[in-house]
């Protein structure tokens, strides 16, 4: 399978809030099936139904071969960037582990967690079918991300981007041979952070992009609202 839940142990809850039953894996070379959609589906489904979860790890490695796209369809297309989207909006902290080269689906699915750990082996790069570079949603993050211009042979010719230029563009957050202890400092870092929260401020983010001052204004107002009341009703200073 392309993407699968991995199920490791018990379903015993970790004291950063991480489920040890709850991660994704996802293989960029292999081929988009109904089964990828339906591993991101079911994965957000468990992530969303434990509550007490505040970590989602996501492991992503491998980039497609030259027949990657055959068979594909605009409707499988359109659903896996429905479940990606539904990923890039969890009320938990997404956190990709990436290595080697990561393409594809691999790519689709780092450029929509929350945080990035790389090996420094790592390479990201878009799909190129003979004739160009795959256009899916890829694209648009990458552009959002990083800044078309500065991805411009990236995004127009598939031209790798190695671990230090993934850092410096702001695709990868670090870059690390130990990536379990890296992985184990950012669960810590986000243990005590609310999802539903931290699902806000994300939409705040994204919305910043493409809102004015005076439309994003009323949204971040009513955020400032509903924190201070939080903090009321905890009896915080």
């Amino acid at each position: 399978m392309s993407a699968e839940t991995a199920r490791r142990g018990r379903g015993e809850q970790d004291a950063d809030g991480a489920r040890d039953d709850v991660a994704l894996r996802i293989d960029g070379s292999k081929p988009l099936t109904m089964e990828s959609v339906a591993a991101v589906e079911a994965i957000c489904a468990a992530a969303e139904s434990e509550m007490s979860t505040t970590m989602l790890p996501v492991q992503v490695t491998g980039t497609p071969g030259k027949d990657w796209a055959h068979g594909l369809d605009v409707a499988l297309v359109s659903k896996w960037e429905r479940s990606l989207r539904r990923l890039e909006r969890l009320s938990v902290t997404t956190v990709a582990v990436a290595s080697g080269d990561c393409g594809g689906l691999a790519l689709d699915v780092l450029l929509a967690t929350d945080y990035r750990i790389a090996t420094p082996d790592i390479r990201l790069s878009l799909f190129v079918d003979g004739e160009a570079t795959w256009p899916g949603m890829a694209v648009y993050r990458l552009a959002q991300q990083a800044g078309g211009t500065r991805l411009r042979r990236a995004i127009l010719f598939g031209a790798h981007l190695d671990a230090q230029e993934s850092v410096d563009l702001g695709l990868v957050d670090e870059v690390t041979d130990d990536p379990n202890t890296a992985l184990a400092a950012t669960a810590e870092m986000v243990s005590g952070l609310s999802g539903r929260e931290l699902a806000i401020r994300r939409q705040l983010m994204f919305d910043a992009a493409n809102t004015s001052f005076e439309d994003a204004l009323g949204r971040h107002l009513a955020a400032c609202d509903r924190a201070l009341r939080r903090a009321a009703a905890a009896g915080t200073p």
